[in-house]
């Protein structure tokens, strides 16, 4: 019983360390432009698609793969925050974030009936070298979760250097924390927008390439974990990046020990309990005021 309760430990956080990627993407454009962008799901699966293309018919491995996963959905995410977002962010009339996430919604769908007029439905299966698992103490743990796990953590501290040691980085940590004082200070919230957009989606992509790789690749790859990313995201408090990170190890781990008493039928449904008890406990999150807290 006990190496089950840590088998599924394990699991959980080798699950939330990748939800952890588009968690951050989710809360820094929300930091940085005010809204709930959905669309992000669709951008893990073109991040997904782009992987999967370059390692099926170029053979590159793993960290070129994860390079081009980052580049396209980020590109991809400006491309369609242009097109479909910024338009209704400049009507005054309808610049509302529930108008805006509802257009991210819309965009989400169309992103992922594009990638399955483009690819089918079929699943796809990334060519990489197949490892037998390690086991320790009956604990057995895949190669690929490890390396998805020391992956994203590096990803992570990477990401907490960019936004400490950095100017654009302290930019945009000043923009979450307090827009009308950071353009007090001259920087311009809206200069950072693309930006934003970009790391935000472009970690949606990395995340999505490491899901894949571990499972494999089908239109549907983002939307499934849809729900989890945004509880992971609430739970940080929607705004802070620490609280990100924090709340997607929470739902990984939660979400995988509950296994052990439900049927995995039901295991999405952890995600909606965790979001109803948030909200009705703490509403800003359990993580509000980590870091990059927009008042």
């Amino acid at each position: 019983m006990f190496s089950d309760i840590v088998q599924h430990l394990v699991n959980g956080l080798v699950m939330g360390a990748v939800v952890a990627l588009p968690a951050l993407g989710l809360t820094l454009i929300f930091s940085v432009l005010g809204f709930i962008n959905f669309s992000i799901a669709a951008q893990m699966t073109v991040g997904a698609y782009a992987g999967w293309l370059v390692n099926s018919y170029l053979h590159w491995p793993l960290v070129p793969v994860l390079v081009v996963a980052f580049a396209t959905a980020g590109a991809v995410g400006i491309v369609g925050d242009r097109l479909a977002l910024v338009p209704m962010r400049r009507k005054i009339s309808a610049h509302t974030p529930l108008m805006v996430a509802i257009v991210s919604i819309a965009l989400n769908l169309a992103l992922e009936n594009a990638l399955r007029f483009g690819f089918g439905s079929d699943l796809n299966s990334f060519d990489m070298p197949v490892a037998r698992d390690v086991q320790f103490a009956g604990i057995r743990v895949g190669p690929q979760q490890m390396h998805n796990l020391g992956i994203a953590l590096a990803i992570a501290v990477a990401l907490a250097a960019f936004f400490t040691v950095t100017r654009v980085g302290k930019a945009m940590r000043a923009v979450a924390d307090n827009p009308d004082l950071a353009r007090l200070k001259g920087i311009d919230p809206a200069r950072l927008s693309n930006l934003a957009t970009f790391i935000g989606m472009g970690l949606a992509g990395i995340g999505g390439a490491l899901l894949a790789i571990d499972t494999s690749v089908d239109p549907s790859t983002g939307s499934r974990l849809l729900l989890i990313i945004f509880s992971a995201s609430v739970l940080g408090g929607l705004t802070s990046l620490i609280g990100a990170v924090l709340g997607a190890l929470l739902i990984g781990v939660v979400s995988e020990v509950a296994l052990l008493a439900i049927s995995p039928v039901y295991q999405s449904a952890t995600a909606f309990v965790a979001i109803l008890l948030v909200l009705l406990v703490r509403p800003s999150g359990l993580f509000a005021g980590a870091s990059g807290v927009r008042k």
